[in-house]
This record gives C-alpha cells, sequence and structure tokens, in this order.
C-alpha cells in the first residue's frame, strides 16, 4: 500500500513539473511569436510614404546692364513652370528598438519629410540685346528662383499634411499591432496610448 502511494505522488509531481515546464514554454514561444510579429510590422512599414502634387506658376524675367554708362542693353522672358512636387518619408530610416522582456517597442527617431521639386521651365517671348543674351547664369537664375517659390508654396498648401497623415496611418499599424498583443509602444521616453497622441508627437 505505501509503494502504491509513493508511485501516486511521484506521478502526481511529475504531472504537475511537467504542467509548469509546458506552460512556461507556452508562454516563452507566445512571447517569441508576437516579437516576430512586431518586428515584422515594424519592417512592414520600412518604405516610402509619398503624396504628389503639381504646381503651376507664370512670372517675367528681366535684366538690364549699363554699357559703360551709354546704353542700356535689356533682356527678358516670360517664364512658366510646371512642377511635380513629391514629399516623402524613408521609413527605412526608422529607429526602433524591441525590449522582449518588458513588452515594449520604442520609436526613437521618425525621419524628416524630403520635399523633392522637379520643375519643367519653358521660355516664351525671349527678347535680348546683342550686349545682353541669355547665359547659364541666368538660367541657374531663374531655376534657383523658382526651386525657392515653388518651396514656398508647398509648404503653405496641404502637402505637408496629407504626407503626415500618410505616415501615422503607417505608424498606426504599429500602434495597432502592440496594442492588441498587449505590449506598450512609446516615442522615446513618451508612451502612446492612442493614435491621436502619435499626431500629437508629430506635431
Amino acid at each position: 500500500m505505501r509503494k502504491v502511494l509513493i508511485v501516486i505522488l511521484l506521478l502526481v509531481l511529475g504531472y504537475f513539473t511537467y504542467q509548469y515546464f509546458n506552460t512556461k514554454n507556452e508562454k516563452r514561444d507566445q512571447l517569441i511569436e508576437a516579437t516576430q510579429l512586431i518586428e515584422k510590422e515594424i519592417k512592414n512599414v520600412g518604405k516610402l510614404v509619398v503624396t504628389e502634387g503639381s504646381f503651376a506658376q507664370v512670372f517675367t524675367y528681366k535684366d538690364s546692364k549699363q554699357i559703360f554708362n551709354l546704353v542700356e542693353a535689356n533682356k527678358k522672358a516670360l517664364v512658366v513652370i510646371n512642377a511635380k512636387v513629391t514629399i516623402a518619408y524613408d521609413l527605412r530610416a526608422l529607429e526602433t528598438e524591441v525590449d522582449p522582456e518588458n513588452k515594449i517597442i520604442t520609436i526613437k527617431k521618425i525621419p524628416d519629410p524630403e520635399i523633392n521639386i522637379n520643375p519643367d521651365i519653358e521660355y516664351y517671348d525671349v527678347s535680348q540685346d546683342y550686349l545682353n543674351q541669355f547665359e547659364a547664369s541666368d538660367y541657374n537664375k531663374i531655376k534657383k528662383r523658382v526651386m525657392v517659390s515653388v518651396k514656398k508654396k508647398v509648404e503653405a498648401s496641404e502637402l505637408p499634411s496629407n504626407a503626415q497623415n500618410r505616415l501615422l496611418a503607417e505608424l498606426a499599424n504599429i500602434y495597432v499591432v502592440t496594442n492588441t498583443l498587449g505590449w506598450t509602444l512609446q516615442y522615446n521616453t513618451t508612451p502612446i496610448n492612442s493614435s491621436q497622441e502619435l499626431k500629437t508627437l508629430l506635431d
């Protein structure tokens, strides 16, 4: 009878030991799976988020030159610009840190937006005096003026806001996954509890 009790006790002990280690292994496997899922989601947003727009502008370029303070030589042109503009966040440069032990994802750095301007410049009604003709320096001045002017228009338009909204949509994917799995998402040391808080941090 005593031997039977010892055997039963050993079986019970063995069962609970098995259950303990089995549960522990399951939790560890779940943590590994969750970590891999989050890392995959971070990689998925590692792409360019682009907003495109078009801007048109017309202006007159004029230049005058005094020749020996006797003669004025002029040149001018009507300049028509059609510029294609893109605003992009290169999320391949997004810096994150995964802490599996504490279940924390930290966004350490969000890249700045990149504004790319591709102008198509056309010249009309070009007139120039013999002593003051168009040169490469004139075209460089015009292009520089165009780039400055278009950039100001872009910054005053809705394009930056649209680009940021698309950025937030990508980052929100990370928030949804971390929140679903019971992890914490934070920006540097600030916990993020909603998509709206993400927007506040970027403003």
